[in-house]
């Protein structure tokens, strides 16, 4: 989610439901999806919770070294920040992309095994919208590694799900001279494609991006949970989806330093749910409020080069 503005086509979009109960079923247990239909209506076939597929598992030469499985009944502080307003007191308004929400915590829910962040419309400090956006910076940084992060998305136009990362000293200067890895962004009128960018170069407005979309084959990321995945090694980073690679990139720079700077350094986590915004556009009649993002768990990997 770039700090700076950009722009996208347009599609149009509906509403994605939220979900109650957690479950994880494989492709192969078709009896017991059957019988999780009967006991437990909130795992029936559907409802986005058990048809996702064979869960990514990465391979042996990864090790767990940070993880939030949302076991909890409320935000892990140890883990993550809240952020709260609009930006202005960072001295970037609208968060840099005129985005038109106002974050708080009273959009963050952790229950049943999901942290669930909602966008709603209603008024809250002269803007008309609300949701909320949650970091690990200071208590979960890192420099390369695999994140995995288990995910359904809202979907709608004004819509803009996003797990991304920063630096977190800025070693190589201001955005985005000290770089930003986005794992994931959808702009809800593109229901069924989602984003993997690389921001760098010089500060605003120097700076440039580069990335790839991936699409679904059929159906759009708020039918089901999907995982978005980065690999993140010394001079190159891969981007997936369900453990299908859909992107390299090798080759970017900094003005503040050497390749592989910008990104040789430390960054944390971010997931967010931003309305409106450059990119996205403002939400429309046929967006439906409340839109949650809903993750099942984000999990941080390392490995010996």
């Amino acid at each position: 989610m770039s700090q700076m503005n950009r722009v996208a086509p347009i599609y149009s979009a509906g509403p994605a439901p939220v979900p109650q109960t957690r479950c994880r079923v494989g492709t192969s247990a078709v009896a017991l999806l059957a019988l999780l239909a009967i006991l437990v209506p909130g795992c029936r076939p559907g409802s986005g919770l058990t048809d996702s597929g064979t869960e990514v598992v990465p391979d042996s030469t990864w090790t767990l070294v940070w993880s939030d499985e949302f076991e909890g009944s409320e935000l892990d502080p140890a883990k993550w920040s809240i952020q709260v307003g609009d930006g202005c007191d960072l001295g970037i308004c609208g968060w840099g992309n005129e985005e038109l929400q106002w974050y708080q915590a009273d959009n963050i829910e952790v229950s049943g095994g999901f942290l669930t962040i909602t966008a709603r419309e209603e008024w809250v400090a002269g803007h008309r919208y609300t949701s909320a956006r949650i970091r690990t910076k200071g208590k979960g940084d890192w420099t390369y590694g695999r994140i995995d992060v288990r995910a359904r998305l809202p979907i709608g136009r004004g819509l803009w799900p996003a797990i991304w990362m920063l630096p977190t000293e800025d070693r190589y200067g201001g955005w985005a001279a000290s770089g930003e890895i986005d794992i994931m962004e959808l702009v809800g009128h593109q229901p069924n494609r989602v984003h993997g960018t690389l921001h760098y170069g010089g500060r605003w407005p120097n700076n440039v991006f580069s990335g790839a979309p991936y699409t679904l084959s059929r159906g759009t990321f708020a039918d089901r949970f999907h995982t978005f995945t980065i690999e993140w090694e010394e001079g190159e980073i891969r981007w997936y989806v369900d453990g299908r690679h859909y992107q390299t990139q090798t080759e970017w720079y900094s003005t503040g330093g050497p390749f592989p700077a910008p990104f040789d350094q430390p960054f944390h986590l971010l997931l967010n749910v931003a309305v409106g915004g450059t990119w996205p556009g403002s939400p429309d009649t046929r967006t439906t409020f409340p839109q949650s993002m809903v993750v099942e768990y984000v999990r941080v990997y390392t490995r010996e080069p």
